[in-house]
């Protein structure tokens, strides 16, 4: 590869993403982060914050700790994990309360899986940067203890033994609730592709991590690898249809109550799952895995990509194609396809994340405000009636795209 396209990555990262949102998400009167910001960087200070957002926010700058062996970006690491555990962490019951108000005080209460899954995801990741980048401090075993209850919370509440995976929500004292939605946008099921595509990545994340911080635990990582396994052959046997798209909504045996191919998440799951797979380093599991991945991701390079702009697409809905390049989507379309080149040296993937990252850098990027716009239509005009930044996007998938690139290439110091 030239060097030149990990410069582009690295510039892209450093100078344009991590610093837009030190400088704009951070509500330092409340302790938190601004649950709206609007195409013009102004915050709107009354609108409720939730788990996710703060996970993404200590996940994204612990990597770029991690990454860079920097120690400056612990800084807004920390001012993230301190408002988890003072605002969102639920003393009485344990996990963290789906969203809080700006005072910090309980809105939603109850424990929504998929943000739990990203607490855990968040939290292995500021542990291990804390071992690499302050080897000085002890808190590494506090915060890895604090992931690890997760996982037990999770395999004890959320996990389902007879049908395998993970529901989708439950009360505040982790007792079921019909409340189950994670948002307004979506359907009401007993479980989905989307939370148990985030309790993999979030266990992934988990096993590769208790390792740097607790190595001698060899134990408690096998019971992480163990139910890692087991949900990646329920995403490569449930969750993935014939077709090689994800479904997206399911009742509670896994049968599917929807008819959406979501080209983002099937995209981001080629990669997640080999992640999986690979970490895990099972042989079996990874001779199953891999010609899945290099087959979905062939699938989206068929049919959710468009090469004559460089852009990918949305979503296919009752026969109708949604061609808006959400943010997100363009961020793992690139991971994806990276992914793909790697695991077949395909000239095809390679052209294609190549020209997304074009796409990103002419249109999806904004140069003058900082960032990445979250939708811009096929002919690369922005919509600005959608928010910049908040609850939804944050320093997650596009600096992670970012991050991905340089850590495999070897080229975080270009």
């Amino acid at each position: 590869m030239d060097a030149c396209f990990y410069k582009s990555v690295k510039e892209e990262l450093t100078q344009h993403i991590l610093p837009y949102w030190e400088k704009y998400a951070k509500d330092t009167a409340t302790g938190g982060f601004f649950g709206n910001i609007n195409n013009n960087n102004i915050q709107d200070k009354n609108e409720s914050r939730t788990i996710v957002m703060t996970s993404r926010f200590l996940w994204a700058y612990s990597a770029a700790a991690r990454l860079f062996k920097e120690a400056s970006y612990l800084d807004m690491a920390e001012y993230a994990f301190t408002a988890m555990m003072h605002q969102f962490f639920d003393k009485d019951n344990g996990g963290f309360f789906w969203s809080v108000n700006p005072d910090g005080t309980p809105c939603v209460s109850k424990k929504q899986i998929y943000g739990e899954a990203f607490a855990t995801y968040a939290l292995s990741e500021y542990a291990a940067a804390l071992v690499e980048v302050k080897k000085e401090t002890l808190q590494p075993f506090a915060v890895i203890d604090k992931a690890l209850a997760m996982f037990s919370l999770l395999e004890r509440y959320a996990r389902d033994p007879e049908y395998g995976g993970y529901i989708e929500a439950c009360a505040e004292n982790w007792k079921p609730t019909a409340d189950l939605r994670l948002s307004d946008k979506d359907i009401d099921c007993g479980k989905s592709m989307n939370t148990n595509l985030h309790v993999m990545e979030a266990y992934t994340n988990l096993y590769r991590n208790v390792a740097i911080v607790y190595p001698e635990q060899t134990g408690t990582q096998q019971l992480i690898g163990k139910a890692l396994g087991d949900l990646v052959r329920i995403t490569t046997t449930k969750i993935l249809q014939k077709n090689g798209h994800l479904g997206v909504y399911f009742n509670k045996d896994w049968s599917r109550i929807d008819n959406e191919i979501s080209y983002g998440h099937d995209i981001e799951a080629s990669w997640l799952l080999w992640e999986a797979a690979n970490e895990l380093a099972d042989e079996k599991l990874m001779a199953d895995v891999r010609p899945v991945s290099i087959r979905m991701a062939m699938i989206e390079l068929e049919e959710g990509f468009d090469k004559a702009t460089g852009g990918f697409e949305n979503t296919f809905i009752d026969g109708k194609r949604d061609k808006t390049r959400i943010w997100w989507n363009q961020a793992e379309a690139v991971n994806g396809f990276y992914t793909a080149w790697e695991l077949t040296g395909g000239d095809n993937f390679k052209e294609a994340f190549q020209l997304v990252w074009k796409w990103i850098k002419e249109h999806q990027s904004d140069k003058e405000k900082g960032d990445w716009f979250w939708a811009v239509d096929k002919n690369g005009v922005p919509d600005l009636t959608q928010p910049k930044g908040g609850n939804w996007k944050t320093a997650y998938h596009n600096a992670r795209c970012c991050m991905e690139l340089l850590r495999r290439s070897g080229n975080a110091d270009c």
